[in-house]
């Protein structure tokens, strides 16, 4: 946050990163007078603190830090990416039973997207994983109705203007194409906004699966929809080794 000293985070962050709660929920402990920061009471969810530094107490408990987990989901088509849906749809966090973890996706795959999702109670991971200029690659594999030809592609590669934001992948490659449908492996960087629907939208290709295989060098392999494994520590430095 502007003018906030390097390593302090607002209070309600802080409880956030902790993995104790949502922004949310932190904010109303915080004006409801429940949460202590080295003994004294604050009130003001944008007090500064550094999370990892303070003695936190809410309500007179104090705060033992919770150790970092992640989840690699494979998530179904059908599922949403949020915590709750007025339409009562399932959710991904429904599909990890860990009661008390508070889990966060690390990006979002839309309701017909289907694929490798990764959540986690690590703030600071899911922060670094989203940031553009981290420019982890996530990979997917694409079908679309009819026949992607080689100037279309070659648009694509250059990248192409939607809404005022350019989009582009870092990586096209058509695998298969007849004048039915085409298939194709799409890597991005950036994680735009319904990104890749967007971009063949544009070229009047409506895309009818898509499927995310890989982010970084974590892979979907053969977990099967709806299944989930824990990633260690070692894994995902293995798979970031700039998280080392």
């Amino acid at each position: 946050m502007k003018g906030m000293k390097p390593g302090y985070v607002p209070l309600e962050r802080a409880l956030s990163k902790l993995g104790i709660a949502s922004r949310t929920v932190a904010r109303q402990w915080i004006l409801d007078g429940k949460v202590k920061v080295n003994g004294v009471l604050r009130q003001d969810p944008l007090f500064p603190v550094f999370p990892e530094r303070a003695k936190i107490e809410i309500g007179e408990k104090p705060v033992a830090k919770v150790a970092h987990r992640t989840f690699l989901l494979h998530k179904p088509r059908g599922v949403v990416t949020t915590r709750s849906d007025e339409k009562g749809r399932p959710t991904v966090f429904s599909l990890i039973p860990e009661p008390g973890l508070h889990l966060i996706a690390v990006g979002r795959l839309d309701w017909a997207t289907s694929g490798l999702l990764l959540l986690t109670n690590d703030t600071r991971l899911a922060d670094w994983l989203t940031d553009p200029g981290s420019a982890v690659c996530r990979t997917y594999l694409v079908t679309v109705r009819g026949k992607v030809t080689e100037a279309n592609l070659e648009r694509l590669r250059r990248g192409l203007v939607d809404t005022r934001e350019k989009l582009q992948p870092e990586q096209i490659i058509l695998r298969k194409a007849s004048g039915k449908e085409s298939h194709l492996t799409v890597r991005l960087t950036e994680g735009k906004n319904r990104e890749i629907r967007r971009m063949f939208a544009a070229l009047s290709h409506e895309v009818t699966r898509l499927k995310r295989v890989a982010y970084g060098a974590l892979e979907l392999g053969a977990l099967e929809p709806g299944k989930f494994r824990e990633l260690s520590r070692g894994e995902l430095e293995h798979a970031f080794p700039e998280l080392k």
